[in-house]
């Protein structure tokens, strides 16, 4: 007879993407967290001075630094939750027909219908401010506003590919991390699928020509990436006490890290620490892959904050340094302010009033772009099926964003 309070391990053909499910609220909630973290973290860095240089901080100030420092196990997160909705909602798909040209279009369509407005409204944003001149903006210059780098930022090209960051906005680094890991997964999983030899040939080549071309970190933490997808399919039964367990084992080991390890960037130097805290917290998701009881009073209130704040966070994410830098325009050309001051409670009060702004012009770019990726992701698939090729225009899950 199986001991109860040992956990139990089982495979699942179908990743679950319920949004009744205890695991669906955590992702929700931990992908508006997360994009929140990193925008109060780079808020932080750009309006405060860095912790190190100061001799005797604030308790205040410590404090408000040790909570936003999570921006690396932020986007750590990102690359496993990706792989847990992109990659397993794939690995449900394939074999289905058009299953490989439907899943590019949901990943163009996931990405343009942020990026394209997020890139306009940051020359916009720069030419108001003076950071950039229309002069500065053609068809062949490498500067961070020319049409190349605005394109290379389209495909993935930044991030030390071949372009920089369009604008100056330095966290579209993991996008290109995003967009080649979109590519790869296709080509390994056809590796293994296609029916003909050439074809999978052809994939086994492609891949790795991909992992010769592409940076190293990118090549790496593509393994990191391929666990989410890897847990997508293991499901965990635990009694509450090992879940429990698990989950405070993964904020000790998070916070460990966060005090000892190396926080400024993803790279070969931190794939240790970053491979232990991802597999902490997919064990810890793959427990929770069971419904909310229907008497539970938890799940429907968590499941609306976390769904509202997950609807936006990569407009968060990619829109936030541009606000963040017109805020600092604004505010050192009308107060004269050009950092805030740890000593001073009432710097504290604008730097939350900063941060709700951040929150809310990315919730109005959201309304206004990234709500529409579905009705533009419909409309392209039936303008393709109207062109011959047999494109269902069928609502993607709503995990698979």
């Amino acid at each position: 007879m199986r001991n109860r309070f040992m956990p139990s391990l089982a495979f699942q053909q179908h990743s679950q993407l319920g949004e009744d499910s205890w695991h669906s609220v955590v992702i929700s909630l931990l992908r508006g967290l997360a994009a929140f973290e990193v925008a109060a973290a780079h808020l932080r860095a750009a309006m405060y001075p860095g912790l190190r240089t100061m001799q005797d901080p604030t308790l205040a100030y410590q404090g408000l630094a040790f909570f936003t420092g999570f921006g690396h196990q932020s986007v750590l997160l990102f690359f496993v939750i990706s792989g847990w909705l992109v990659g397993g909602s794939l690995l449900t798909r394939v074999g289905q027909p058009d299953a490989i040209a439907n899943y590019a279009i949901d990943r163009i369509t996931r990405l343009w219908t942020v990026l394209i407005p997020t890139f306009l409204l940051t020359l916009l944003f720069s030419l108001s401010t003076g950071e950039t001149a229309p002069g500065r903006i053609d068809l062949s210059s490498a500067n961070e506003f020319s049409a190349a780098v605005f394109a290379g930022n389209m495909f993935g090209m930044q991030g030390g590919v071949a372009v920089t960051e369009f604008g100056g906005n330095f966290p579209l680094w993991s996008l290109a991390n995003e967009t080649w890991y979109y590519v790869m997964f296709p080509l390994l999983v056809l590796m293994f699928t296609a029916r003909r030899v050439a074809a999978r040939t052809a994939c086994a080549v492609g891949l790795v020509a991909l992992a010769a071309f592409l940076p190293y970190d990118i090549v790496l933490y593509f393994s990191i990436w391929l666990l989410g997808v890897a847990f997508s399919r293991i499901r965990i039964d635990a009694s509450l006490v090992a879940r429990c367990g698990w989950l405070v084992l993964l904020l000790a080991v998070s916070v460990y890290y966060r005090l000892t390890g190396i926080n400024d960037d993803i790279s070969p130097e931190t794939y240790v620490q970053d491979l232990v805290c991802s597999l902490l917290f997919l064990v810890f998701l793959s427990s929770l892959q069971f419904k909310a009881a229907p008497a539970s009073k938890w799940q429907r209130p968590l499941a609306r904050i976390g769904k509202f704040f997950a609807e936006f966070s990569f407009t968060l994410y990619v829109l936030h340094v541009p606000l963040i830098e017109l805020m600092q325009h604004s505010m050192a050309n009308r107060f004269g302010l050009r950092q805030l001051s740890p000593a001073e409670p009432m710097h504290y009060a604008i730097y939350f009033g900063m941060l709700a702004m951040l929150i809310v012009g990315s919730y109005l770019s959201y309304r206004m772009f990234e709500s529409q990726t579905y009705r533009i992701r419909r409309l392209v698939k039936d303008r393709l099926a109207g062109a011959g090729t047999p494109l269902p225009a069928g609502r993607a899950a709503p995990a698979d964003r």
